[in-house]
């Protein structure tokens, strides 16, 4: 494959290149998307990801972090292949794309990175999310009651304690992710993304 540089995002110190290589790769990790050929959509929908990729690992290198274990390198990779129907399946996907197998270095160190990017997240957003006894009885009656009754109509409804513990999961990660869009929001208007070539 001839690689170029597809966009540049930089930040006035560094600069973080994304190639087209980058975008194969980012598409070999998405079950049933087409690599040969691929769709002009599904090349800027994964640019688009690894711009704001790009954006994580600018703001986390500012942060002292210490390198990803090859134990997370191996329960990322596990947990992208329970998306696919065999690993078999999957490291065909990555020999389309330039890689001999999920041991390829290459390949460990793009999930490497990955694994850096999600510690920074999780540290950045999920360490300082506060749920409150007041929001999760807020979602209770407002949300889960109604779609309970909607859904399984005649049913006894659960208790709130019984729903508890997964009504504070699906808060923090709704706050986390409104966290991650304002962050990203704001990192657009403080750094350069530069386009170089359309795909």
């Amino acid at each position: 494959m001839v690689d170029k540089t597809v966009a540049v995002v930089g930040d006035g110190l560094r600069s973080e290149l994304i190639t087209y290589s980058d975008l194969m790769w980012q598409l070999a990790l998405q079950p049933n998307t087409p690599l040969d050929p691929p769709r002009s959509a599904d090349l800027n929908r994964a640019l688009q990801l690894l711009i704001d990729q790009r954006l994580f690992a600018l703001e986390a290198q500012r942060l002292p972090h210490v390198a990803p274990t090859d134990a997370e390198i191996d329960n990322k990779i596990r947990d992208i292949l329970s998306y696919f129907p065999s690993p078999g399946a999957f490291e065909a996907r990555l020999k389309i794309v330039g890689f001999d197998s999920v041991r390829d270095p290459a390949f460990q160190q793009i999930i490497a990175q990955r694994v850096a990017i999600d510690k920074y997240v999780e540290f950045r957003f999920g360490s300082f999310v506060v749920i409150t006894p007041e929001d999760e009885a807020r979602y209770y009656s407002d949300v889960f009651v109604p779609n309970f009754r909607a859904r399984n109509p005649g049913r006894i409804m659960p208790t709130l304690d019984e729903q508890r513990a997964e009504i504070n999961r699906v808060l923090t990660a709704q706050k986390i992710s409104t966290s991650m869009e304002s962050f990203l929001d704001e990192a657009k208007r403080r750094v350069q993304v530069e386009i170089l070539s359309e795909v």
